[in-house]
């Protein structure tokens, strides 16, 4: 399948240099990084773009061994996934790793994506014998409906143990996602403490750790994992738009217009319309441009700053304000 992703986040990741060109892209395409400034001298052209660069950090290798090294030691997987993209924040690594496991699909932020597109996932996983729970980690008020999710999750193993005499016996499980799904604050819910770090910022979850829940349950958090090539085009650009990836190792422009266009595609271009009060564009670039003059996001007053753009897109996407959106079906 051709991409111009080539399965990977390449033509969108930025060079550490202050000025360089996007090797592979013909010379009237290019773009340059002017220094001490976040502006292009020219907008990408919308063509297909091969490029190699390993953007896989090595930390998240360690992270897969260490799941690899833990496996044995628990009875439930519990993996969180992005009610928005739950296809492309699912790591299909976990299917292989966990094949053996009960498993537990928490949909968070549910909160954000389109209701209808919530009932159509959570059935999608029950179909394929998993326990599956909408969840919210920002809304405490939740909690009860996670902890039934588990308990219901672990009846089995429970009358297992009870058979054999064990009636206080702990279960163990494993906790996995993505970087940036909402993990830690899911973790820091149910231990009722603030047990690991968080923030909104993919990799914040630094190693393991076993925390230890009401139920007679030990919990081990896991850092955030990603893969090191992607399926397809729109996976790599999801893990974009929701911030799995950091926007400081993307070209963040690009990524903005690729999201208008997905917009568009999807039927939702009238949700950036309106929360900016702007006219559409017959192209996809004069949204952002658009966004622009209205914001006064200009640079001495007459070149527009995609990148103050990009961020204010992204930042008003991620906090729900252009509405619930889920960016893929099942």
């Amino acid at each position: 399948m051709s991409s111009i992703f080539m399965y990977d986040l390449t033509p969108y990741v930025r060079a550490a240099a202050k000025n360089r060109w996007l090797v592979g892209q013909p010379q009237e395409c290019q773009i340059r990084a002017t220094q001490g400034a976040n502006k292009f001298d020219a907008f990408p052209c919308e063509r297909e773009v091969n490029m190699n660069i390993n953007w896989y950090p090595g930390h998240m290798k360690k992270t897969k061994d260490l799941l690899q090294e833990n496996i044995k030691l628990v009875n439930l997987i519990i993996e969180v996934v992005d009610a928005r993209i739950p296809y492309s924040s699912k790591n299909p690594d976990f299917d292989i790793l966990f094949k053996d496991k009960k498993r537990l699909i928490v949909l968070n932020k549910y909160d954000l994506s389109d209701p209808n597109m919530n009932k159509l996932w959570e059935d999608y996983y029950k179909n394929k014998g998993w326990s599956v729970v909408l969840y919210n980690s920002t809304n405490n008020k939740e909690l009860r409906k996670l902890n039934n999710a588990i308990a219901d999750a672990t009846k089995e193993i429970v009358e297992r143990y009870k058979k054999r005499g064990l009636l206080n016996k702990t279960i163990k499980a494993m906790i996995v996602g993505i970087p940036n799904v909402g993990k830690s604050t899911l973790i820091n819910s149910l231990a009722k403490k603030k047990s690991t770090k968080t923030g909104n910022m993919p990799g914040v979850t630094k190693g393991k750790q076993w925390i230890h829940l009401a139920g007679n349950i030990d919990l081990l958090d896991t850092p955030g994992i990603l893969w090191p090539k992607f399926d397809d085009e729109n996976s790599a650009l999801n893990l974009a738009f929701t911030g799995a990836i950091k926007d400081d190792v993307l070209v963040l422009e690009e990524i903005a217009l690729k999201f208008v266009e997905r917009m568009q595609q999807m039927g939702k271009e009238n949700a950036i319309l309106e929360r900016y009060n702007i006219e559409a564009g017959e192209k996809s670039l004069s949204i952002l441009d658009n966004i622009a003059y209205k914001k006064g996001f200009l640079i001495n007053k007459t070149e527009i700053d995609y990148l103050r753009v990009a961020n204010l897109l992204f930042n008003d996407f991620r906090a729900g304000r252009l509405g619930n959106i889920t960016l893929e079906m099942p």
